[in-house]
């Protein structure tokens, strides 16, 4: 006899598709299908099934695996909450049927699972140490899995890294050939003909795998020749999610709107501190360090004798054809 749970119990269903049975033993017929996210009311449970109510005044009967409880879908409805606040570093889809995690760890709980080519907004980076399955060395590295933080139409949570395939602009794809290019921001559109083209932050992974980013680069669009020209190239960071982009007027900096990008980032003594840049027209420059990664804002402005010194330097714009 199945052991009777609290009538009424909330519970949520975790794939795509789920076949509802109209009983536990061994020759069953499927009644019905619930989809990813249904509320359902479990009424009793087995070891291994539970009894749903369903319209009609019908019982069913569904593998208790399938179902998340309501505690747990809660928290994952915060992080999806969470996220509202934050802007995406990058696109892409899900390259297999994969799992989407409530925290980054193979055996954390499973929020729902992701269909192949499943788009993706992706938030941020983390390396976790895989399980140990084997003695290892005392003096071998210990391996780690690369998680992101993920975003879907309606839910939230961590993927594996290996199982997402990250959707370059078009616009800006033949720059990743060759190059770990693992995030993109738009700084802002030009107009060119009928046309309005979005002019790029790109971050890129060279080498560390313990940084999310090491090297940026900035793409503008040259109107004449209808291209996206380089110009600003930064390496040797030691660089780290989120990176945001603002639109502000700093007349400190330059009197027409214009765009800051804010990089979080370690100095070589550990310390952390963000370095913020800006887009004049063409033309990027840093404008001045904050410390820590918490605060929104802008840098001191320099005396007026250096900001002359800084906008009459040559070669503050590289272009690469």
């Amino acid at each position: 006899m199945p052991h009777h749970a609290e009538k009424g119990v909330a519970e949520y269903v975790l794939p795509q598709t789920l076949d509802v049975m109209d009983t536990t033993a061994e020759i069953r017929n499927v009644i019905g299908h619930l989809k990813a996210g249904d509320r359902v009311h479990v009424i009793a449970q087995t070891a291994h099934w539970s009894e749903l109510n369903l319209p009609g005044g019908l019982t069913g009967w569904v593998e208790t695996k399938y179902l998340l409880d309501g505690g747990t879908y809660d928290r994952g409805i915060k992080l999806l909450e969470d996220l509202q606040h934050s802007p995406p570093q990058g696109a892409g889809h899900a390259d297999n049927v994969t799992n989407l995690h409530l925290e980054p760890a193979r055996d954390s709980i499973v929020l729902a699972e992701l269909n192949q080519n499943e788009p993706l907004e992706i938030y941020t980076r983390q390396l976790v140490d895989r399980p140990v399955t084997a003695p290892a060395s005392k003096t071998a590295a210990r391996p780690h899995d690369a998680w992101y933080l993920v975003r879907t139409r309606s839910q939230a949570g961590w993927v594996l890294g290996r199982f997402i395939d990250l959707d370059v602009p078009a616009g800006i794809a033949l720059y990743a050939q060759g190059i770990n290019m693992v995030g993109w921001q738009v700084l802002k559109t030009v107009r060119d003909g009928n046309a309005d083209m979005p002019e790029y932050l790109v971050a890129d992974r060279m080498g560390d795998e313990t940084v999310d980013f090491n090297h940026i680069r900035v793409f503008t669009w040259w109107i004449k020749n209808h291209k996206y020209v380089t110009a600003y190239v930064q390496s040797g960071l030691d660089g780290h999610f989120p990176i945001e982009v603002k639109q502000a007027t700093d007349l400190h900096y330059y009197a027409q709107p214009s765009p800051y990008f804010r990089l979080r980032l370690i100095d070589d003594d550990g310390q952390r501190y963000q370095e913020v840049y800006g887009l004049f027209d063409t033309i990027v420059r840093p404008v001045g360090r904050v410390e820590g990664w918490d605060s929104d804002a802008m840098p001191e402005p320099p005396p007026p004798r250096e900001r002359h010194e800084e906008r009459s330097r040559p070669g503050a714009r590289r272009r690469h054809h």
